[in-house]
């Protein structure tokens, strides 16, 4: 699977853990499916573990998939990709959407990639960072450029 599949297979995964609806893996696999995912259980098992996905009860009393409130702290053979749920960007911004709490230590790491990723800077919330682009007719390379950074599976 190529680097931007598997980026999108993440994102699907992750609107569908944020929905709360899926209770088991193999109902996962088959909402990626119907979204034009092929994917099988042992992948689906592998990156709920990367993303710290729990099962939980929801709102209903049914156990479901979804993401910790609180993530895990970070180990050193944790890659920064457990933290970082998405990237997106319009023709100005880019918002790089983080686990509770990891926001200020991703803007770091933006930070100091400065110069190489072409930012002006950022702006670190709990769980959300802004990213400011040096060129705004840029932003959607600088964004690819991140998740790149990022995103990368370990």
């Amino acid at each position: 699977m190529k680097s931007d599949d598997s980026l999108r297979l993440r994102e699907a995964l992750i609107d569908l853990l944020l929905a709360g609806k899926a209770n088991s893996q193999d109902e996962l696999r088959l909402h990626l499916a119907e979204l034009g995912f092929e994917t099988n259980q042992s992948k689906i098992s592998r990156m709920l573990r990367q993303i710290g996905a729990v099962k939980s009860k929801n709102e209903q009393g049914a156990t479901v998939y979804r993401l910790q409130r609180e993530p895990a702290p970070p180990t050193t053979e944790t890659p920064m990709s457990h933290l970082v749920l998405g990237v997106v960007f319009n023709q100005h911004h880019i918002i790089v959407k983080t686990s509770p709490g990891a926001a200020p230590l991703i803007a770091r790491v933006l930070d100091h990639q400065d110069k190489v990723i072409d930012i002006l800077g950022t702006l670190a919330g709990d769980d959300s960072v802004l990213v400011i682009p040096t060129d705004v007719t840029q932003t959607k390379e600088i964004a690819v450029s991140i998740k790149r950074l990022l995103m990368a599976e370990g």
